[in-house]
């Protein structure tokens, strides 16, 4: 795993020995010996993690940090302190200033680089979520960068596991004044908990009794559900070595005890604040994804999605030896209900005719609209006469029941024609069913409208 490395310290010894440590495990080391310097590059994207000092003399590293934390464009970008300050009061100042963790000097290499491949394997999940997000941006759907700046990162949902009663009780109360907390004392049951939860937060103790606290960590790493719930843990001082590896099994942060009330809180946030975040990421890509395979004003699917999937369904028809049916339907003098009543009342036909075909056919048929207003449904496993049956039937259902305009002060007559065929030879052409069903439609149309006609192969 390979990752851009920041180092900043006004100290060249102090750099130095960092870049030796970083490249010793194949990171590519960058440095900066001011804060100035260090935002500069971090704007210009060129730096995965920053390790930062705190003492520096034109700009402090908590001002740098909150600087690079309340920036849109090196928000996302993790932070972590490396300093000779020790007392909790510095480190809590460096996590509220938005670090992602705080290193007293002296820093063991195996504490440092299990830290900065933990971040890394964060930040590169974190850039492929914003990389895809990217489409979202030029479809006009907003960043969720400045959100995810203004958020506190309180009212999270926290499932704490933990079967020491003097521990979890303590803890629990702390977490209650910024969080809703459910504790789950039965490690066993813990998984089920956490899955059914919808948690923004999971806090492990690796301290339970007769249970391994980093298999229940693994085993939520590997879950569907909560994949990408991050992950506090809690273990005694002793057991250093034991968050090494759970930092190498996907825990994202972890406490020792005796626990500092501000910084559990502090660290707490943080979490939520990043969950939040890649949260709303996601959101955004699949969202741009429907919108991309969707019409925005029916529901339905977009004719560039009908054309790529009918492919597919024609395919798995020839080949399992199954009937396709394919109708083409238009709305009867469309362009007079927008001459007459206007382009509004135009799209509130469309939006009614969508549902009542959603209505009408099976969850496995593919509804499209194709274009203005013609649609296209694809119903597989589907012969000629079945499909016959269901296109009355939608035809029925639109003529039978006046269209609601104008939000509802107008009702008007609306009727369709239907053009239906079915895919009969195998490895037919896709092209050549929808001329077919096209020239049904013609048919359909031409005899008087307000009706159906099919068209064998």
């Amino acid at each position: 795993m390979s990752a851009r490395i920041l180092v900043v310290d006004d100290v060249p010894a102090n750099v130095k020995l960092l870049e030796a440590r970083l490249s010793a495990e194949y990171f590519d080391v960058m440095t900066a010996s001011n804060g100035t310097e260090a935002l500069a590059l971090a704007r210009r994207a060129e730096c995965d993690i920053i390790l930062l000092d705190v003492m520096m003399p034109d700009m402090d590293g908590f001002e740098v940090c909150r600087r690079l934390k309340t920036d849109p464009a090196t928000h996302h970008i993790p932070v972590v302190m490396v300093t000779a300050l020790d007392s909790p009061a510095d480190r809590n100042r460096g996590l509220e200033a938005g670090a992602d963790d705080f290193l007293t000097k002296p820093v063991s290499d195996v504490v440092l680089i299990a830290r900065v491949r933990s971040l890394t394997r964060l930040k590169m999940m974190t850039d492929e979520l914003r990389m895809r997000a990217i489409t979202s941006l030029e479809i006009g759907m907003q960043a969720p960068e400045r959100s995810a700046i203004a958020d506190a990162g309180k009212g999270g949902r926290i499932l704490l596991v933990d079967d020491r009663q003097s521990s979890y009780e303590r803890l629990a109360t702390i977490l209650a004044a910024e969080h809703t907390v459910d504790v789950e004392s039965n490690p066993t049951e813990a998984l089920f908990h956490a899955a059914e939860g919808n948690y923004d937060l999971l806090i492990v103790s690796l301290d339970l009794h007769n249970f391994d606290g980093l298999r229940l960590c693994s085993q939520a790493r590997s879950l569907e559900r909560t994949r990408h719930v991050p992950i506090l843990a809690i273990a005694e001082a002793e057991n250093a070595t034991r968050l090494l590896r759970g930092l190498e099994i996907g825990v994202n942060d972890y406490l020792l005890r005796p626990i500092d009330k501000t910084e559990l809180l502090a660290r707490a946030r943080t979490q939520i604040r990043r969950r939040r975040y890649t949260d709303h990421l996601r959101d955004n890509v699949q969202n741009s994804i429907e919108m991309a395979i969707t019409d925005a004003l029916t529901g339905l699917h977009n004719r560039r999605y009908m054309e790529s999937h009918l492919a597919t369904l024609a395919e798995q028809a020839s080949t399992r030896g199954k009937p396709l049916a394919l109708m083409i339907l238009d709305i009867d003098y469309f362009k007079s209900i927008n001459d007459n009543y206007g382009h509004d009342a135009g799209d509130d036909v469309l939006r009614e005719f969508a549902v009542r075909v959603r209505k009408s056919i099976r969850g496995i048929d593919l509804a499209c609209r194709y274009g203005g207003e013609e649609f296209v449904i694809v119903m597989p496993e589907t012969d000629l006469h079945v499909a016959g049956m269901v296109a009355e039937r939608l035809r029925r259902s639109i003529a039978g029941e006046p269209f609601a305009v104008h939000k509802g002060t107008k009702r008007i007559e609306v009727t369709i024609s239907i053009g239906l065929t079915t895919l009969e030879q195998k490895g037919e052409a896709v092209a050549d069913v929808l001329k077919r069903a096209d020239t049904a439609l013609y048919r359909a149309k031409h005899d008087g409208r307000n009706r159906v006609v099919s068209q064998a192969a």
